[in-house]
């Protein structure tokens, strides 16, 4: 399993897909953050806050990671070393694990350049260090784990496909539904059905993580969703082989 983890990272790595990722990760935050004038912009905001980029990261993410993600298992297919993949002593879970974890390291490489952003914010408080920093790592462990569900939305999104555009678009939807999808919902019914929905929702539990205080509920809804979609990517690839068994045996 770690020689997997090791072989999907250096696959990241190799073909600039991880780089650009980064790159693009940190240029986009970057506009919002110092470039762009308004609200988001923390010099025309006059307030020592990251903010800007705890709202705007995960819309980006929301079309970054189903990109990474897309090519998971649906390039496998395509080429067919899906069949190669299979036959190795691991585990259909342990080949899924090693690629999700894989993807959640790069989301953690993205975010490790935008502690330039949050040191920048610090030397310009007045005084020097005026920021909640309980709140801004609480939104930092927020943005990192609503990154690793997305992560397991595009590997099971990867695994239903051999199509690397349908598992993006997919992946996308899903994402866009769980993070944006719920808030709107919420706002079509009345109590208490509104706040059924937006605790379904992502971003109800990616805010009350930024507050600063990790609550029990969010992580447990956390580590709900990342198992929930990487059990689906399981069924879906013992689906695949028992569609295969059914062709060999007919």
């Amino acid at each position: 399993m770690y020689a997997l983890f090791l072989k999907e990272i250096r696959s990241f790595l190799n073909s600039l897909i991880g780089y650009i990722t980064m790159a693009v990760f940190l240029i986009a935050t970057g506009i919002f953050m110092w470039v762009f004038s308004g609200p988001s912009n923390v010099l025309d905001f006059g307030e020592a806050s990251l903010q800007s980029l705890f709202i705007n990261a995960p819309n980006i993410f929301l079309f970054l990671i189903p990109a990474i993600t897309m090519r998971s298992f649906a390039e496998e297919k395509r080429t067919g070393t899906i069949e190669i993949l299979m036959t190795k002593p691991l585990s259909d879970f342990q080949i899924i694990l090693a690629k999700y974890f894989a993807g959640v390291a790069l989301v953690l490489l993205s975010l490790l350049p935008t502690l330039i952003f949050y040191y920048s914010v610090v030397e310009l408080g007045d005084p020097t260090g005026n920021i909640d920093h309980a709140s801004t790592w609480g939104a930092y462990i927020g943005l990192f784990l609503l990154g690793a569900v997305f992560v397991a939305i595009g590997i099971f999104a990867s695994s239903i496909t051999s199509n690397q555009v349908i598992a993006f678009m997919i992946a996308l939807l899903f994402c866009f539904t769980l993070y944006i999808g719920f808030q709107f919902l919420a706002g079509l019914f009345a109590a208490p059905f509104d706040l059924i929905f937006m605790n379904l929702g992502i971003h109800e539990h990616y805010v009350s993580v930024q507050r600063g205080v990790i609550d029990s509920r969010d992580i447990i809804y956390y580590v709900s969703a990342i198992s929930l979609f990487l059990l689906l990517t399981k069924l879906a690839l013992q689906t695949r082989k028992w569609y295969t068994y059914e062709e060999k045996i007919s």
